[in-house]
């Protein structure tokens, strides 16, 4: 197996031990580089450190750091291992990780993430912040909370606030970098108030006067905002006009149960994701559309709809943002999209989640859990 394991926890533990049942455990970690690169921040606990702790466990036959960079930096090490099975958890289970296994002819395992009895679920990520900070998915119409965009043609956006259930990646294109600044102001948890007024105070916080690239209002709305929302942008604001709110529990159960997410790799660190970029107001236009089309569907719970319109959002995105789609992101699209009624990418250029509409259950595939009403 292969992973980063900084501030090693009880859900490591639990993690290797069940590993090891399926033979000699060999562990191999990320350096501190490929920490930075993957998760633009330097591991607290150094290469060194990880190697030695991890070494020390007797369920652990061998620990190494791994030579490569990126997600599958141990390539080098898979080769000197020769592993005849490769364990990951479910959040853990890239397209990269399985075409590997299938090109190397190596039984891949994929474990839950399931603490030991008596003792609570935890990741680095929970240790690092000890947030339960919600993390926000766009269904549809992102964009056009930007002026740049509802300038040409007006339009809503469509967000669901979910569980930081797993320790989704970094840079994922689901409000990461706005729910690093509520981690900032807030610390743990959403404080109690109106949702309304404490997304305004977040979004003025990660936007202060002088700003030049103003994050969207979308981010800290879907954040904050429970449920399903949708935020009507009027031409040329940061700020929706209306906002319509769903807390009806059959229609969150119901998206809960058609959205899967297939982890990405990380998209390269210098890649710009606002070149190359065709704005138009027959593009704006569409997406406005396919964003109305995809929230109606959701009110009528037709799922043929919905996959329909969440589709046609992220054509309508990647007309106007090319950079959203980066060419070695396409096989993995086609390897699941038979599979779907619609998808989208979650970050743009890679570096996040595919985000799949489907009917029946897409195997390893992670599951989301929309944050209700009651639960701050």
């Amino acid at each position: 197996m292969s992973g980063g394991f900084d501030l090693l926890h009880s859900g490591h533990i639990a993690f290797l031990k069940s590993a090891a049942s399926y033979g000699d455990l060999y562990v191999c970690i990320g350096s501190d580089k490929t920490v930075y690169d993957l998760k633009g921040r330097y591991p607290v606990i150094t290469q060194d450190e990880r190697k030695y702790m991890i070494e020390s466990l007797a369920c652990v036959k061998e620990c190494k750091i791994n030579k490569g960079s990126g997600l599958l930096d141990f390539l080098s090490e898979l080769e000197e291992i020769q592993p005849s099975v490769f364990v990951v958890n479910e959040d853990g289970n890239t397209p990269s990780k399985i075409e590997l296994c299938k090109t190397k002819y190596i039984e891949l395992i994929v474990l839950d993430r399931v603490p030991s009895e008596g003792l609570p679920a935890r990741s680095t990520t929970s240790l690092r912040t000890n947030s339960i900070i919600p993390f926000r998915i766009d269904l549809a119409g992102g964009w056009l909370d930007q002026p740049y965009v509802n300038k040409l043609h007006a339009g809503p956006v469509i967000t669901i606030s979910i569980e930081p259930t797993i320790e989704f990646n970094n840079r994922s294109g689901m409000a990461s970098s706005t729910r690093n600044k509520a981690i900032e102001l807030w610390k743990a948890q959403l404080p109690e108030g109106d949702p309304l007024q404490l997304s305004k105070v977040l979004f003025s916080y990660e936007n202060p006067p002088g700003t030049k690239d103003v994050a969207g209002s979308q981010d800290a709305l879907g954040i904050v905002m429970p449920c399903l929302n949708y935020y009507h942008y009027a031409q040329d604001s940061y700020w929706p006009s209306e906002i319509k709110s769903i807390d009806d529990e059959s229609i969150l159960s119901w998206l809960e149960n058609h959205l899967y997410l297939i982890p990405l790799d990380p998209r390269n660190s210098n890649y710009d994701v606002l070149a190359n970029t065709s704005i138009t107001e027959e593009g704006a236009k569409k997406l406005a559309d396919a964003a109305n089309n995809c929230w109606n569907a959701i009110l009528k719970k037709d799922l043929h709809a919905f996959g329909t319109a969440f589709l046609a959002s992220f054509h309508a995105q990647i007309a106007m943002f090319p950079n959203m789609l980066d060419e070695s992101i396409k096989p993995i699209i086609d390897k699941y999209a038979s599979k779907s009624i619609g998808y989208k990418l979650s970050g743009a250029g890679g570096g996040g989640y595919l985000i799949l509409i489907a009917e029946k259950e897409i195997e390893n595939a992670i599951q989301i859990k929309i944050r209700r009403k009651n639960l701050m």
